[in-house]
């Protein structure tokens, strides 16, 4: 039978885990009855109308301006009014969304309202990791399950909250967080697709490289973690869902789907995890902008503690040497990929607490301290763009360009990645390393690069976890400041 389940009507929580547990029912029973009707389609039944289903959502109402006092930059709404979002997986999302809930309740003391929204749940979402099931339809029943269906809605999926050009409708609730659900699930079926790995295994600190030579070094330590019974991380996932557990743990259900898939995905992403999701995941991006964009637009709804970018770049001055490197606290955007986006005219901050964990790290890594630090780490101005043959452009237009700006370094993702770390109120760093000054006339030739990536990538991959294991001891509350949030902010962290 296609008999829609039960309507589960709106209830009122003054407990954040009930009201945890209400979502969950609702999200279950809809995705249940969704996976359930397509695969009586798949099998050849026609439903006699169009199956929906649709997503659980979270609202509460607030009537004063005053609020419980809290360090936190998050976890409460700006004022009076009706507050509402829709909310999915909240298996991958339990622990994030309790928080979420508790952080409301005191901060506000009202009750939550949960129930079934009128968003509709994409059919193409409902599918389980292993369903492959439009592969198994004729041309003809593909085109009918369009009309039977409902599909991805991109009206439902745009970035206006976030880039804070969302207005509000008359009688409209305002929102409770960043992302509407349809657009967390078109991110999590992207980064399955981009980075070869579930959504699932993507850790609280994720490091961005544009060179393999870090993910073979970050594949050694992972697997080096992994031989140590008292390693802090209890896995070491790579494409293809590979699980190695830590020495001493057993297997657990779901690894033995895990396999090397038959070529790397465009943008491979590596994790070792830790129980409470604090661990790291390193993704390389590849060269540019366009790919830094397209897997920060994707891993932002997981609401990661920071992203820190280690790779290679152009050393604008001459005083610099091969191996230096670059701590970012500015950024020229030639990148030109979140224009739309994000104006020119927005400033990108340096965060100190990522600025001095990364100098720490550098410091007690390299074990170079004080003055000396100097020596061996700028900081500075790091442009990027989106022209990787910036040098043959006729004149001295670029180079002028970052001599005004007092530019030290270039490269094509890094700006791109804080950009979009201000947008999606994710803290962001950046720690680069001069491989080539081709303003002074030092390119890399083959042998001499070789002989540099041996020699710096282990370094710099140790500095950017040291640099993680700072930021976590020092507790991610303080990474998620205000110095990110607009004047009118959700409240969602």
């Amino acid at each position: 039978m296609f008999e829609p389940p039960a309507f589960i009507a709106p209830t009122r929580h003054t407990d954040p885990a009930t009201a945890l547990a209400q979502v969950q029912q609702i999200y279950q029973q809809q995705i249940d009855y969704l996976r359930a009707a397509m695969g009586r389609f798949v099998a050849g039944e026609t439903p006699p109308q169009p199956v929906r289903a649709c997503y659980p959502f979270v609202r509460l109402h607030v009537d004063t301006v005053a609020r419980a006092p809290t360090a936190l930059a998050y976890g409460f709404v700006e004022g009076p009014g009706h507050y509402e979002t829709t909310l999915t997986r909240p298996d991958l999302f339990a622990r994030y969304y309790l928080e979420q809930f508790q952080l409301l309740r005191q901060s506000h003391g009202v009750a939550l309202e949960v129930g079934t929204s009128t968003q509709p749940i994409p059919v193409h979402f409902s599918f389980a990791e292993d369903d492959y099931f439009e592969g198994a339809l004729s041309p003809e029943r593909r085109l009918r399950m369009r009309d039977l269906f409902d599909l991805p809605d991109l009206a439902a999926m745009d970035d206006g909250i976030a880039n804070g050009t969302w207005e509000p409708v008359p009688g409209e609730a305002k929102p409770l967080a960043l992302f509407t659900a349809p657009r967390v699930d078109y991110s999590l079926h992207r980064l399955r697709h981009y980075t070869g790995t579930l959504p699932e295994w993507f850790q609280n600190f994720v490091l961005f490289t544009n060179y393999q030579f870090y993910i073979d070094e970050f594949i050694r330590l992972g697997h080096a973690e992994m031989a140590r019974p008292d390693s802090d991380y209890c896995a070491f996932v790579e494409p293809g869902n590979v699980v190695t557990r830590r020495a001493g743990l057993p297997p657990e259900a779901g690894d033995e789907r895990g396999a090397p898939p038959p070529r790397l995905p465009q943008m491979p992403a590596y994790h070792l995890v830790r129980a409470d999701g604090s661990g790291i995941t390193m993704v390389n991006i590849g060269v540019g902008p366009a790919n830094a964009k397209t897997i920060t637009d994707h891993i932002a709804v997981l609401r990661p503690h920071a992203w820190m970018m280690l790779g290679h770049c152009a050393g604008l001055r001459n005083s610099q040497q091969l191996g230096d490197y670059v701590l970012a606290h500015a950024y020229v955007r030639e990148d030109h990929v979140l224009d739309e986006d994000l104006p020119l005219w927005v400033p990108i901050p340096a965060l100190a607490e990522i600025q001095v964990a990364l100098e720490q790290a550098v410091a007690e890594v390299t074990q170079v301290h004080g003055a000396d630090l100097k020596r061996i780490m700028r900081t500075g101005t790091v442009a990027s763009t989106d022209n990787r043959n910036w040098e043959l452009l006729p004149g001295n237009t670029p180079q002028r360009r970052f001599s005004q700006s007092r530019a030290v370094a270039l490269d094509m993702e890094s700006a791109t990645i804080a950009a979009n770390g201000f947008r999606f109120r994710v803290p962001y760093g950046t720690l680069l390393c001069v491989s080539d000054k081709p303003l002074h006339g030092e390119i890399k030739l083959p042998g001499m690069a070789n002989q540099f990536y041996r020699e710096r990538v282990d370094q710099h991959l140790r500095i950017g976890m040291h640099a993680i294991d700072i930021l976590r001891a020092a507790g991610a509350q303080r990474l998620h400041s205000r110095k990110l949030r607009s004047f009118a902010e959700v409240a969602f962290q």
